[in-house]
């Protein structure tokens, strides 16, 4: 996928020269806003990459433009688009859109069952999560994986979720549940395909019918059971 002279693809191996870029980038932001996301090792991210399970943008020339990540909660019954971030000059791009388009994609191929859920803080990105279906929700609605809210430590905001007992903090909630979202029973391509089968099969039955009405002139015909069961 590219936008303009950037690809947007999902991370290898091969992007692990990105990783420690990223993370820094990641506690920069983190600062800037002065609120925080858990803060990750470069380790980390790298395994992320290695395991198929991140999407990165970059450049024609390999520089890096933007991340995000994929992490599995609650024996996979939730899953969350973690880490978004977004070089600098690359900001306000409309790239961060994309990327989250990518990574949402990533998540219900790998996760097809799973509820795709997110905090934020940020307007732009709750904007994407909404046009994605995310829908705002209470804590309560989130994973209660303990692995999960272990991660918000390195926040700033730890005490104030602690204080209120993980039911709130500064962050919003939003989540995206499959089961809110059927998939259409089958494409356009679909239809057409299985159109073109029943085609088929129509002309062969007439075809057959056409066969066996010659055969009633010439003998006694068969029971009708025999010519549907034997079709």
């Amino acid at each position: 996928m590219e936008q303009s002279n950037i690809i947007v693809r999902v991370a290898t191996s091969e992007d692990i020269n990105h990783a420690t870029t990223i993370t820094d980038e990641m506690a920069a932001s983190a600062q800037a806003r002065g609120t925080g996301i858990a803060k990750r090792s470069p380790e980390y991210i790298m395994q992320k990459m290695t395991e198929g399970k991140a999407v990165i943008a970059v450049t024609n020339d390999n520089q890096w433009v933007g991340f995000c990540y994929i992490e599995a909660w609650g024996h996979e019954k939730f899953v969350a688009n973690s880490g978004l971030i977004v070089a600098p000059e690359f900001r306000k791009s409309g790239i961060a859109k994309t990327i989250k388009q990518r990574i949402f994609a990533l998540s219900r191929k790998k996760y097809p069952e799973a509820k795709i859920f997110g905090l934020t803080t940020g307007l732009a990105v709750m904007k994407i999560n909404s046009d994605l279906g995310y829908e705002p929700v209470t804590y309560s609605e989130l994973t209660d994986d303990d692995n999960f809210w272990a991660g918000c430590k390195s926040c700033v905001n730890y005490d104030i979720l602690m204080s209120k007992d993980r039911k709130n903090c500064m962050c919003t909630a939003m989540l995206y549940d499959p089961k809110d979202h059927p998939e259409p029973a089958e494409t356009a391509k679909d239809f057409k395909k299985k159109s073109k089968v029943y085609e088929r099969f129509m002309r062969l039955k007439k075809i057959k019918l056409i066969r066996y009405m010659k055969k009633i002139k010439e003998k006694k015909p068969k029971s009708i059971f025999h010519f549907f069961f034997n079709f």
